[in-house]
Formats: C-alpha cells, sequence, structure tokens
C-alpha cells in the first residue's frame, strides 16, 4: 500500500525552524524522508539543528535568514536551490509579536513590523517559490497563522490582524496557483508550550484557565502542530487547499476569549 504520508525525495523548506513548532515540523518531515532546510536568525542554532536532524538519520542543511529582509529570504531560496535544485515544500512559520497589549498603545513601528514579518514576508517568500513549483505542476505551501486570527482581543489585536491576513493569504493564493497544482493551505494553533508563547503558558492563572476551557483539557505540544503539517505537505493532502486547520484543543469551539483569563 501506498503510504500517503510519504515524502521521500522531497525538498522542504521551514522558517523559524530552530525551535517549537517549526522545529518540530522540520524534524518530522525528515523522518518521513524529506530532505530538510533549517532557517532562523541565529546561524548556530541553524547548524545545530540540521546536525541533529542528520545525525538521527536525516537529511538536513542550515541557511540562516531574517524574514524582515527580502534580500535575506531570496538568499534562502537561492541557496536552497543550489544545494538540492528545487523547493517541493514551504512553510511558512516565524512570527514575530513585539507588542502584548492593548492596540491603543501600540506604537507604529511595533504595528508595522508586525504585519511585515508575519504578513509581507511569507507574500515575498511565496513570490519567490511558488513559480518554480508551478513550473513542475506540484507543490505545498503551509502558512502557520493562529487562532488569534480568528477572535477578537483586547491583548493581541496586531497580531491577530497579521494572523487573519495570513487566513486570507492562503485562501488567495490557493485561487491563484491551484490550475499549477500547487495548494496552500495554513494551520491555526491555539496555544502551544512554545517558547515564543511561553508568556502566556509560564502564567500559572493563564495557563491553568486556558487549561479548563479546553475540551480536551490542556495546551499543545510542538508535534500535535507538526502532524498537520505533514498532512498538508503529502499525498495525504493532495485534495486541500485554501483552508487553515484549527489545532487548539478545542479551545475556539468551546468559545472562551482572553477575558476569561485571569492575569491575561
Amino acid at each position: 500500500m501506498t503510504d500517503l504520508f510519504d515524502l521521500s525525495g522531497k525538498i522542504a523548506v521551514i522558517t523559524g525552524s530552530t525551535k517549537g513548532i517549526g522545529r518540530a515540523i522540520a524534524k518530522q518531515m525528515a523522518a518521513r524522508g524529506a530532505k530538510v532546510v533549517i532557517s532562523s536568525r541565529d546561524k548556530d542554532r541553524c547548524a545545530d539543528t540540521a546536525a541533529e536532524i542528520n545525525d538521527d538519520g536525516g537529511t538536513a542543511i542550515g541557511i540562516p535568514c531574517n524574514i524582515g529582509y527580502k534580500e535575506q529570504l531570496q538568499a534562502l531560496v537561492d541557496g536552497t536551490l543550489k544545494e538540492w535544485g528545487q523547493i517541493d515544500v514551504l512553510v511558512c512559520n516565524a512570527a514575530v509579536n513585539p507588542h502584548f497589549g492593548p492596540m491603543a498603545s501600540i506604537e507604529d513601528e511595533a504595528f508595522e513590523t508586525i504585519l511585515k514579518r508575519n504578513v509581507q514576508s511569507p507574500l515575498w517568500l511565496c513570490n519567490m517559490v511558488i513559480p518554480q513549483m508551478a513550473a513542475r505542476k506540484d507543490g505545498a505551501v503551509i502558512v502557520i497563522s493562529s487562532i488569534a486570527g480568528l477572535r477578537g482581543d483586547k491583548m493581541l489585536g496586531a497580531y491577530s490582524i497579521s494572523k487573519a491576513a495570513d487566513m486570507q493569504l492562503v485562501r488567495n493564493l490557493a485561487v491563484e496557483w491551484g490550475k499549477s497544482n500547487v495548494r496552500v493551505n495554513g494551520i491555526a494553533p491555539g496555544l502551544v508550550r512554545t517558547a515564543f508563547a511561553s508568556a502566556l503558558w509560564e502564567n500559572p492563572a493563564i495557563l491553568a484557565a486556558v487549561e479548563k476551557g479546553a475540551p480536551l483539557g490542556r495546551i499543545g505540544d510542538p508535534d500535535d502542530i507538526a502532524g498537520a503539517a505533514l498532512l498538508l505537505a503529502s499525498n495525504a493532502g493532495r485534495f486541500m487547499t485554501g483552508e487553515t486547520i484549527v489545532i487548539d484543543g478545542g479551545v475556539t469551539i468551546a468559545g472562551r476569549t482572553s477575558d476569561d483569563l485571569k492575569g491575561f
């Protein structure tokens, strides 16, 4: 029988992949046979993560990149193409959130940074990568969004706007490139135990409130998100495009918001 989740021979580029969700995705894709490109701003972390995957029997290289700079994104793409000739899977995972608080207090620079890093940078990268996918009539793009993009929030407003925009970016690109058999999908995680979200889950009051409101009774782990990425990157998801999968332990359908979180 064919393994629908097999990624053997595929080349996958994952931004923000030296820790958290991105790292979990890279390791799981490598375990399924993909050659993976590890990328983040930290050159040493890129090298260490790639070495760990190689030591575990996978195949990986590290190419450092700050997603806020278009020329560095182009260097990431060019370096991958030079090394392996093509890109079959692109995961836009890296994101920022320099402001935690009401939108009335956000500085212009912080708002611009959020929109540039979380929306414009994925678009730049998609425009660099998708044409060579379209030329082969095969490719998968995954944009990591957030359940913040589905709800209003008193403390994460600007970040929420950027993540809602990511969902629309997915829909638009799916329409534009579908005839070329390039699938574009998103994943909207809830609270996941990562360094990026540590300000939330390391707060006992917030953690307890989220766990209480989640039907599954817990927050997520990075591998909980990596499984969906495998689906979207492989033949298991070959008839799916333009969608954003919510993976949040049921928090969204239970209807809780940050107003319910004491100490938030």
